[in-house]
């Protein structure tokens, strides 16, 4: 139904367009009981195989909303009811911003993939942590943070700007990202600067303060090898408990789409089926770097089952989509859960956890 009927409906509308819509609508569907009920009904599938518990949360599946589809935590009941196993909203800034003008996202539907220069769009965290203290959700919660949107806030302006998101959010969120890699913003820098990453972890004091939640560092698809290893090095000093792998790209590879339409896009992050392969081998290489000792949040390009298994069985615990829902609809995740399952069976293999013992048979 969501291909035949909903999608060439949406797709007639702008990008920008059909996501605000979309998030609208969501909203509004998390308010009502017989919409949740509903939902529920139609779209949630559990089993016990597929049930993981660490940092002192349970995840029922693993797949996951990643950020940016849900930047102000205004759709979580709808999500949990549509079966994700967990939800990560964001980005979250210190400050409020409108984000970059419009049009400021792209389809590249060739490529089942995306371009977006949103610009950090977000209500800021004064407003979104009063959402999330009313939130009620049986799934965890994360909160992915980032600098705000001002090319006049950097140095240790940047840092506090990051500590006063990390300082509100650490006490509403079940775990915390640190977004470090969004390109889209006006001065187009990131705290991938080994040093930057160093002193902003250092004024977190994630590695100090035992009360704190689950803390993520998210990295782009765009490292090198040694600049991943570096950066790695430095968030194991700073005992980080995990990673997100990965953000878009800001370069323009693996596409089939047309020059125009490409260019027509213009600058963004690229993401979906394109970043596929380059964000699973991000989570190899982080999965190696760490000895498989740190949880991995894998994201890029997950649009399908076989998707799910791949990166899986290169070292994520557990998933995120959101380009895939824009081309393959709500029913992406109960189908990948219902299918993760039944492969988790025929392989003989009584849990998730235990996915990666499938690859060494």
């Amino acid at each position: 139904m969501y291909k035949q009927i909903v999608r060439p409906l949406l797709f007639r509308f702008s990008s920008d367009y059909a996501h605000e819509a979309t998030i609208k609508f969501a909203a509004a569907a998390s308010k009502s009981p017989w919409m949740l009920k509903a939902t529920r009904s139609m779209f949630h599938y559990s089993d016990p195989v597929l049930e993981q518990h660490f940092f002192g949360l349970t995840f029922p599946n693993p797949i996951g909303l990643a950020a940016g589809f849900d930047k102000n935590g205004t759709t979580i009941p709808i999500m949990q009811n549509l079966g994700f196993g967990f939800v990560e909203i964001g980005s979250i800034t210190a400050n409020p911003s409108t984000g970059n003008p419009k049009p400021r996202s792209f389809r590249l539907p060739k490529d089942k993939s995306l371009i977006n220069r949103m610009g950090l769009n977000n209500d800021g965290v004064q407003t979104i942590s009063r959402r999330l203290k009313k939130a009620k959700a049986d799934i965890p919660i994360g909160a992915n943070i980032a600098k705000t949107h001002n090319p006049s806030i950097v140095g240790e302006k940047a840092i506090l700007d990051y500590k006063t998101s990390f300082d509100i959010v650490k006490n509403l969120a079940d775990y915390v990202t640190i977004n470090i890699s969004c390109p889209n913003t006006t001065e187009g820098k990131t705290f991938e600067d080994p040093e930057s990453l160093d002193q902003l972890l250092s004024a977190l004091g994630v590695n100090r303060d035992a009360s704190l939640p689950a803390v993520f560092v998210k990295f782009s698809v765009d490292l090198s090898k040694a600049q991943l290893k570096e950066l790695v090095e430095i968030c194991e000093k700073h005992a980080v408990d995990g990673y997100v792998a990965t953000n878009t790209s800001s370069k323009r590879e693996n596409l089939s789409s047309s020059e125009r339409v490409i260019k027509n896009a213009g600058n963004g992050g690229l993401s979906g089926q394109a970043i596929k392969h380059k964000s699973t081998e991000l989570i190899e290489q982080i999965y190696s770097l760490t000895n498989g000792q740190k949880k991995i949040i894998g994201v890029g390009g997950v649009s399908s089952t076989i998707d799910a298994i791949e990166k899986l069985m290169a070292g994520a615990d557990l998933l995120q989509i959101y380009t895939g829902l824009v081309y393959e609809g709500p029913g992406l995740v109960r189908k990948i859960n219902r299918e993760l399952t039944q492969f988790l069976k025929n392989a003989g293999v009584d849990h998730i956890y235990h996915i990666r013992k499938i690859r060494d048979l």
